[in-house]
């Protein structure tokens, strides 16, 4: 099956590779099923079959963890986010997932150098007036290198890694498709939402494979907290911008990770924890976009006690639709409404069949746990955990948008205790979300929504003569149409198709057989070893076509 969906036979290599990855950590099974080692067969690539018995005895997360990161960059970044997914992965999934890294050497520079001069259309030596060719950070898809402008300005330059994109590239392609095989072929993975993760993990790589599109972000957040004397986004340097290349200024601090040598230096710890959460609360809850990852690699603690953010590759994007879901969820889990949350919780849920009695029942469950702590002692981590772990116990899968927000949040929280024992997310969440609230019932807002609500009826009311006119005419020229989709429909298809030409070929030779049996026994014409030839012919066709016969049914495994 998977001969008719892989669209370049330029794949197999990488597939190969993969394959034989699955199977050295046990997912032989799952090779079989996808009919990838039918493909590779095929193909002339044999693969091993022996799972080493030190591998087997680990646990199952572990060795997910261990063949993504064999597998490179791609598979590196589908860890991570799916260290994000903690409403379909239970805890310990998601903590080995969260030790995925790209730690990869660095690329020599001269190999870099090229396609940089030509994209700035001059030497190196001529565009800065130091560059330090060795980096001080590498990753899977870019590295970074110290510079300092010709006006003395100190700056990083972040550099795309050559030929990473079509790598990238063959990796989703054959991603893709077996995300959609893993789906059709074995249902109880449906629930894990593969195909929409995979889509997830596309989304985001393409995104940080521009890394103009990165320069873009820290341009927006910079916009949003012009005004913010507490936090600071590095300036991006445009002139030198590119799809492959990203220049911005160095933020000059102490790594959020050194929380010992803050103090000593006399930073004011619980500040930058309230400044922290309030930043990132604010982008989430007021201006839409908020930084997917602020984990304390991503802080920089400057004087003055200002928070820098680095590193606005993974952005999460809350639209006013799901901002206003967001609050409702939120204000029902600090009022304890169960029939807000639920309400809530089945428009995340989508399409999906929910019993909702059940899902009822377990939201009682979880806010009679927290009914008796009082706001102050209610930790928005722990909470949000709770939470995804309901909606995972009754099959119920996020939001990508949402998952990356609570990630966010979870792990914002976390920094925060580093910062300040007594840090609570939740001190700092209500006045945001009691400002949000106040603001969508201003006498403003409402004549807004009053507008927009009734320029929408009108809009349906006027419009509607005109889309039955449509549905008339095109049942009157025979073009009405319903559009059904439904599951493994194609693959029936694939399966009829083949049956029919294993019966076609059954046919042509039993033809064959009987056909050169008549002409046996017809003397005269050309003859060979003593034999009527095309009698002969005849059978050796037929025979050829029989082993075909066999070797297809014995591969199908419906013997």
């Amino acid at each position: 099956m998977l001969r008719e969906t892989l669209s370049m036979v330029r794949d197999l290599p990488r597939l190969h590779d993969i394959a034989s990855v699955l199977i050295r950590y046990g997912w032989g099974d799952v090779v079989r099923i996808l009919g990838v080692s039918h493909l590779l067969e095929r193909a002339g690539r044999l693969l091993h079959w022996k799972t080493s018995g030190e591998i087997t005895q680990l646990d199952l997360p572990v060795r997910i963890r261990l063949a993504l990161t064999e597998l490179g960059p791609s598979f590196v970044k589908l860890g991570q986010i799916l260290a994000t997914r903690v409403d379909v992965f239970p805890p310990s999934w998601i903590a080995e997932f969260e030790k995925l890294h790209s730690n990869v050497p660095p690329v020599s520079f001269e190999l870099l150098r090229p396609e940089l001069e030509e994209r700035w259309g001059d030497s190196i030596d001529n565009v800065f007036a130091e560059f330090e060719h060795e980096p001080f950070a590498a990753a899977s898809i870019a590295q970074v290198h110290r510079a300092r402008l010709r006006d003395g300005v100190a700056v990083v330059v972040k550099i795309r890694r050559p030929d990473i994109h079509a790598k990238i590239d063959a990796d989703l392609r054959i991603l893709t498709h077996l995300a959609r095989l893993l789906e059709m072929e074995m249902p109880d993975m449906r629930r894990y939402r593969i195909v929409q993760i995979v889509g997830q993990l596309q989304r985001s790589l393409l995104r940080e494979l521009d890394l103009a599109k990165e320069a873009r972000n820290l341009e927006a957040f910079a916009h949003h907290f012009a005004h913010d004397d507490t936090v600071h986004i590095p300036k991006v340097y445009w002139e030198y911008c590119s799809e492959i290349v990203n220049v911005q200024e160095e933020l000059v601090g102490i790594p959020g990770s050194q929380i010992a040598r803050a103090e000593a230096e006399g930073y004011d710890l619980k500040l930058l924890a309230a400044r922290g959460a309030d930043a990132v609360l604010k982008m989430i809850l007021l201006d839409g976009y908020f930084h997917a990852d602020p984990h304390p690699g991503n802080v920089v603690y400057m004087p003055g006690n200002r928070v820098g953010l680095l590193d606005f590759g993974m952005v999460g994007r809350v639209t006013d639709g799901r901002r206003e879901q967001l609050i409702d969820f939120l204000q029902a889990l600090i009022n304890k409404n169960e029939t807000g949350m639920l309400n809530v919780l089945t428009i995340w849920a989508g399409d999906v069949e929910i019993d909702e009695e059940r899902l009822a029942y377990d939201i009682s469950e979880l806010i009679f746990g927290y009914d008796n702590l009082s706001l102050k002692d209610i930790h928005l981590g722990a909470l949000l955990s709770d939470v995804t772990a309901l909606m995972r116990d009754n099959q119920l899968a996020l939001p990508p948008d949402l998952t990356l927000l609570f990630k966010a949040l979870i792990t914002l929280e976390g920094l925060g205790n580093q910062l300040d024992p007594e840090f609570h997310m939740v001190d700092h969440l209500t006045p945001f979300v009691s400002s949000v609230i106040e603001a969508r019932y201003s006498p403003q807002a409402l004549a807004k929504r009053a507008k927009r609500g009734a320029s929408e009826l009108a809009e349906i009311v006027f419009g509607l003569p005109r889309d039955v006119a449509r549905l008339f005419r095109r049942a009157r020229g025979g073009r009405f149409r319903i559009d059904l989709d439904l599951k493994r429909l194609d693959h029936f298809g694939q399966q009829l198709n083949s049956a029919a030409n294993r019966l076609t070929m059954g046919v042509l030779t039993a033809s064959l057989v009987v056909g050169s049996s008549i002409i046996m026994t017809v003397e005269g014409g050309p003859e060979l070893f003593g034999l009527p030839f095309f009698g002969l012919l005849g059978f050796i066709v037929a025979f050829f076509n029989s082993v075909w016969i066999v070797l297809s049914i014995w591969r199908s495994g419906k013997v």
